[in-house]
């Protein structure tokens, strides 16, 4: 399903309509087939407007089984179109979902549109031509309802017949199966004689800015955005070392396609000994960058106090899932917040941002690699599982448009010690290892402000302490002022989010402001530090609600940092807040 989605999404795109998606899959890598737990689904929200959101209710649902159904048919508007395949609604299947009678043959569905149509026959006469098995011809049937789909929206199938082709090159018998049951699909909508319930949808394109755009997942953005990072620092070398953990994995196998750019991946034995080889790698002088998720996350926590104890650049993705320990692997939460901010021993700020799409994941990755070069600090990213994994349009830069920050190496040994400061970043130098003269020793002891030498004086500990702070501190003298996304700098409400909420909360506040309610909407992409004007900003405000997906806890940030009374509305049901959701809080607090 995940496979059809993406190539309903890719004919989407070429037809030129707006799109996000949330591909929403089972945490067993071969979950059981038929059970509710197993069930894997694809939502696609797509027109000829600014579409910032997956959606909420559906129009349409294709259940190839009575799982699909019972898990996804809530979801269903009422009146909405569901499309299922009858020779699945046996009884063995029905059994592994729940249902105690067919409900295609009873009124449980009276409130939709069911088209019923037996795919598995119709793809086997479609497919019987090329000589598969039995099996081989099941597995075409999403192929089928995808033919079926792409009529229904007047897409075409070039996209798909080609990618078939490339996929199954050294099989081109299973190429041409998939192919005549794509177009056996298409070809069923365009003959049949349907009823009502089944027509053509014509979908206008969406009004963009021109430009060359292509389809990228969170996690495509911001394995671009550290190479483009890596190339405006004019940094030779990146070192990505990780380990695999859902939803993270996927960026490590973005990263080892690129290493024509200057990227070396390294799968290491665990989480520690990733980050241990991504901080050697920036000792050395390379960009240094890993990634995990929630419980992985925990166990770099030692590293990343090493990290800011050695002031070297490290960036860490943190590709959030719901926790706590296993938790739902492949469900999205935003829990990590308070570790990423505070959860080291000891004072060990560092720096925390969010992107807000899956687009932003360029930019945000980008700005990560410039700060942590500029003030030789760790800098987490807290992307999450939705982000991940889903898709939308992005407009490709130009790449003389894009950031400019040249790192410089320490070579002059004249005066150098290893702690010696810039006096307007407090950042301490780089220095490559070997460099004549500059022979150095760092690591995790305290070091004399002064020298760099190991120090035990508890009066340098807390010169150092406060260095060390007052550097992530100033940070904020040096990232965007915070903006309203949507409103006046003013007024009776704020609604405050942070990473993938933006559309959604973007969406709910559009809609209320329309029925005449004084609401704004103001997203933060960095929260460690803050923007230095966000706490005047939301003092303007007469409430402060805060949606994330987690049990509150930006709110409790703002509410230590600006001591203000911000209210929280948390989720935490691993999936991405709806539109109406937010839209209803609003209204309930305005």
């Amino acid at each position: 399903m995940q496979v059809t989605g993406s190539q309903f999404t890719l004919e989407t795109a070429l037809a030129g309509s707006d799109f996000s998606t949330f591909p929403d899959f089972p945490a067993e890598i071969r979950a059981p087939t038929g059970t509710t737990f197993g069930v894997s689904a694809f939502q696609i929200h797509f027109g000829g407007a600014d579409v910032m959101t997956p959606g909420d209710a559906v129009d349409v649902l294709v259940a190839m089984n009575p799982a699909a159904l019972t898990v996804e048919v809530n979801d269903l508007k009422v009146g909405g179109t569901v499309i299922v395949d009858t020779d699945a609604f046996n009884e063995r299947n029905l059994k592994k979902a729940g249902y105690t009678k067919n409900p295609l043959e009873d009124d449980s569905l009276a409130r939709y549109q069911v088209l019923k149509f037996d795919i598995t026959k119709l793809t086997a006469d479609a497919v019987k031509p090329h000589g598969l098995s039995s099996r081989e011809a099941h597995l075409c049937r999403n192929m089928w309802a995808l033919g079926l789909l792409l009529w229904m929206y007047g897409h075409e199938r070039t996209a798909t017949i080609e990618w078939l082709n490339r996929k199954f090159a050294k099989k081109p018998v299973i190429a041409a199966a998939n192919i005549a049951a794509l177009n056996a699909g298409h070809a069923f909508g365009e003959t049949a004689e349907m009823t009502e319930h089944m027509v053509g949808y014509v979908v206008p394109k969406a009004a963009v800015q021109a430009g060359r755009y292509r389809t990228v997942s969170g996690t495509e953005g911001l394995a671009w955005g550290l190479v483009a990072g890596l190339r405006a620092a004019g940094i030779e070398k990146m070192v990505f070392a990780g380990y695999p953990i859902t939803p993270a994995s996927a960026l490590l196998h973005t990263l080892a396609n690129l290493r024509a750019y200057g990227v070396v991946t390294f799968q290491a034995e665990d989480e520690i000994a990733a980050s241990g080889a991504a901080l050697g790698a920036s000792y050395a002088g390379a960009l240094g960058v890993t990634s995990s998720s929630g419980p992985g996350i925990a166990l770099k926590t030692e590293m990343l106090g090493l990290a800011i104890a050695t002031e070297l650049p490290l960036v860490v993705i943190d590709s959030q899932r719901a926790g706590p320990s296993t938790g739902m692997p492949t469900k999205a939460e935003q829990s990590d917040l308070f570790q990423a901010v505070h959860g080291r021993n000891a004072d060990a700020p560092l720096a925390v941002l969010a992107p807000t799409s899956t687009a932003d994941c360029f930019d945000i990755a980008i700005e990560a690699v410039r700060l942590a070069t500029k003030y030789m600090t760790p800098v987490i990213v807290l992307s999450d599982g939705y982000l991940a994994h889903a898709a939308e349009p992005w407009l490709i830069p130009r790449e003389a448009e894009l950031p400019r920050f040249p790192v410089t190496y320490r070579t002059d040994p004249e005066g150098f010690h290893p702690f010696l400061r810039d006096p307007e970043t407090l950042a301490r130098p780089w220095v490559k290892p070997g460099t004549p003269q500059l022979e150095h020793r760092i690591g995790g002891l305290e070091r004399d402000y002064d020298s760099g030498h190991i120090s035990y004086d508890p009066d340098n500990h807390a010169r150092m302490t406060k260095a060390r702070a007052d550097k992530i501190a100033g940070i904020a003298n040096d990232i965007p002022l915070q903006q309203v996304s949507l409103g006046d700098d003013h007024g009776k409400l704020a609604v405050v989010g942070w990473g993938s909420t933006f559309g959604a909360l973007h969406r709910a506040v559009q809609i209320t402001r329309d029925e005449g309610r004084d609401v704004a909407h103001i997203h933060v992409r960095y929260l460690s530090p803050f923007p230095r004007n966000l706490g005047d900003l939301l003092k303007r405000y007469d409430r402060v609600i805060v949606p994330e997906m987690n049990n509150g806890q930006l709110v409790k940030l703002l509410r230590a940092e600006y001591l203000i009374p911000a209210e929280p509305f948390g989720k935490v049901t691993g999936k991405p807040f709806r539109v109406t959701e937010i839209a209803q809080a609003i209204r309930m607090n305005s």
